[in-house]
């Protein structure tokens, strides 16, 4: 069969397969998932947490180990948090990360997380990058800035590819919308749906000194979002 036939044959097999969904109570892992047909539903809240300007951070001319240096110590304070926060890592994709919350306590886990992956870069890792200890400066050492993103709803979860070479696919719009919040580039570090806002508690809302709200709202995509430059300290 060439290979015309067989995408033929296999495109056609998986337009005819029904997908039977089931409740999830963990975020599932690719070998929890059949290649054909199956799939787990879930509620949960989506964090996507990125670099900003990273490709401007591999072609500026640094030395070629600066950039990837970087890259790790950012993905791993912010995996290190996600963690600590009850999330579960999903996704790498260069330098951004995908975590999923599911449960009781998921929105305010993820927005920690999300605020908490700011203090870390404000606290610990610039101001490493900065100490003459670890790199020499002739100017103005490099600060990292970064975007975190989160929406919350139902997924389903599906497993694609081919056998030996497949991932899961996040399907719904908390994953989509999370994503696009995560692209801004307006100096903000932390940006929520509407649906985090209103479910996540006053602890993550409103300032533990003043009780002042944190976040100011406007409107992005067509629909209303949140956004803060408030960290959250990392004890």
């Amino acid at each position: 069969m060439g290979l015309n036939e067989d995408l033929i044959k296999n495109t056609a097999a998986t337009f005819v397969t029904p997908i039977t969904s089931r409740v999830g109570r963990v975020v599932p892992e690719t070998k929890d998932i059949a290649l054909q047909g199956d799939a787990v539903t879930l509620d949960a809240a989506v964090l996507y947490a990125d670099m900003v300007e990273s490709t401007h951070l591999v072609s500026a001319g640094y030395d070629k180990q600066f950039p990837p240096k970087v890259f790790k110590a950012y993905l791993d304070c912010a995996c290190r948090i996600i963690r600590d926060n009850a999330g579960v890592i999903t996704a790498f994709d260069g330098d951004r990360v995908m975590a999923v919350f599911i449960d009781e306590s998921r929105l305010a886990g993820a927005v920690k997380s999300a605020m908490q992956i700011h203090w870390a870069v404000l606290n610990i890792i610039n101001p490493l990058i900065a100490d003459p200890k670890y790199f020499n400066w002739s100017g103005t050492p490099y600060q990292l800035q970064q975007v975190v993103g989160i929406d919350a709803g139902k997924l389903l979860i599906a497993r694609t590819g081919i056998r030996g070479s497949n991932d899961l696919v996040w399907v719904g719009k908390a994953a989509n919308f999370a994503a696009k919040l995560c692209s801004l580039r307006e100096s903000i570090p932390t940006w929520i749906s509407q649906a985090v806002y209103d479910g996540m508690p006053s602890e993550t809302r409103l300032r533990s000194d003043n009780k002042q709200n944190m976040w100011a709202w406007t409107t992005k995509y067509g629909e209303t979002v949140y956004q803060t430059k408030t960290p959250w300290t990392i004890t």
